[in-house]
């Protein structure tokens, strides 16, 4: 995929937890699966930066994301919740829609751009509802990668 970050179709998924350190859990182990990562430096990474502060955007939506030394580029990860779960988020209410990034160590810029464009892509209404009621993950990889491709052209 272009654009500024990777999203295959294979990390994409549906997923069930009842806790967010079970998801985060979850999570990097999605991103080792899929490209070939650490899953517990992963899981270290997200953990740390998500004792800085909530990743929980808002609006039912989480964004984990960390740095990683030795990655390439950006990837990215995709999980729609089976129910909502607590994630600590600024406006209190649980997550369903979990959108993860992890860039390169000195990736300053590009993270941020790429942190924005996902930001930007999570508010629009009809996209997060659109999510919420694709019927599977290779719908779901569609609706995002028409959104990353068109916002990369």
């Amino acid at each position: 995929m272009t654009g500024l970050f990777t999203l295959l179709p294979e990390a994409v998924t549906a997923a069930r937890a009842d806790s967010k350190d079970l998801i985060l859990g979850q999570l990097a182990a999605l991103f080792a699966e899929v490209y070939d990562l650490d899953r517990d430096a992963v899981l270290a990474r997200i953990v740390e930066r998500e004792e800085l502060g909530s990743t929980g955007f808002g609006r039912r939506i989480a964004i984990p994301h960390a740095r990683l030394p030795g990655l390439g580029r950006p990837v990215a990860a995709f999980m729609r919740l089976e129910s909502p779960i607590e994630f600590d988020s600024a406006d209190g209410m649980p997550v369903d829609l979990v959108f993860g990034l992890l860039s390169p160590e000195g990736a300053g810029a590009t993270h941020l751009h790429a942190l924005a464009a996902i930001s930007r892509m999570m508010r629009d209404e009809r996209m997060h509802e659109a999510l919420l009621e694709a019927p599977g993950p290779e719908v779901l990889f569609s609706l995002l990668s028409n959104v990353i491709d068109r916002d990369a052209a």
